[in-house]
C-alpha cells in the first residue's frame, strides 16, 4: 500500500511509455512486444486443452476447460498475429506525408494510431503549408511498418489565423 491518502493516489504510467523527464528524441515502443502475451495465453492454452485431454473424467474438469483452450488459443494467434515490427518512425512518417501532400509543410505532428482488425500500426500525420498564415492543411495516414501511404487528405485550411 501507499503512505499517501486514498485521495492522493494517482495513475502512473510505466517508465517506457513516460516521456516527461526524457531528454532526446523519444522512441515509440514497437508493436511486437504484443507477442509476449501471446506466446503466454498459446502455453495457458495448451495446458487447458491438455488437462481437459487427459482429466475429463474428473469431477473438477469438465467441457469448460476445452473452450477456455480455444479461446485462449484465438486470443493469443490475434496477439501474435497483430504484433507488428515498425521499421518506419515519426520521422521518416514526416517525411513521406510531405512527399504525399506536395505542398512544402511548415508545422506538422505525428501521431502513432492502429488500423484493422489486426492493429496494424500507422503514423497520422497533420501538416501545415509553410505559409504564414498557413492556406493548406494535410492529414496523411502511413504505414509504420512498410512506410506505404493509407490514405490522404489535402485541403484548403478553412481556420481562421488571427495576425499579430
Amino acid at each position: 500500500m501507499s503512505d499517501q491518502p486514498p485521495d492522493e493516489i494517482r495513475d502512473v504510467l510505466p517508465d517506457d511509455l513516460d516521456a516527461s523527464g526524457f531528454v532526446g528524441p523519444y522512441q515509440f515502443p514497437d508493436n511486437s512486444r504484443r507477442r509476449i502475451p501471446g506466446v503466454i495465453y498459446l502455453v495457458l492454452a495448451a495446458g487447458c486443452i491438455v488437462l481437459w485431454a487427459v482429466a475429463r473424467d474428473e469431477p473438477i474438469v469438465n467441457d469448460g476447460f476445452l473452450w477456455a483452450g480455444i479461446a485462449l488459443a484465438l486470443i493469443g494467434l490475434l496477439s501474435i498475429t497483430s504484433g507488428w515490427r515498425m521499421h518506419i518512425d515519426e520521422r521518416d512518417a514526416l517525411v513521406a506525408a510531405q512527399q504525399a501532400v506536395r505542398f512544402p509543410v511548415g508545422h506538422a505532428s505525428a501521431q502513432q494510431v492502429w488500423h484493422g482488425l489486426r492493429s496494424r500500426p500507422t503514423w497520422r500525420v497533420l501538416c501545415y503549408s509553410a505559409d504564414e498564415p498557413p492556406t493548406q492543411r494535410g492529414l496523411v495516414l502511413v504505414d509504420a511498418v512498410d512506410g506505404r501511404i493509407i490514405e490522404q487528405l489535402v485541403e484548403s485550411n478553412p481556420e481562421q489565423w488571427a495576425k499579430g
